[in-house]
């Protein structure tokens, strides 16, 4: 069985902070984690690195199966 791989993508809460996001694989889900509490505002780059974890954790999920 392959270790669990975790990404993290950048953003900001609403206020301008800095947050991470994460998204791992949970069996054979994908699980997105934002900040507790907290809307995530992400700025195209970021978003472009969200899409990337959500499809290389699919790939991993999809293995799963």
């Amino acid at each position: 069985m392959e270790p669990t791989k975790q990404w993290h993508v950048s953003c900001r809460d609403v206020a301008g902070r800095r947050r991470d996001m994460s998204v791992f694989v949970n069996q054979e889900n994908v699980v997105l984690i934002a900040p507790p509490g907290e809307t995530a505002v992400l700025s195209p780059l970021e978003v472009g690195r969200l899409r990337a974890a959500l499809r290389d954790a699919i790939v991993q999920a999809a293995s799963l199966e």
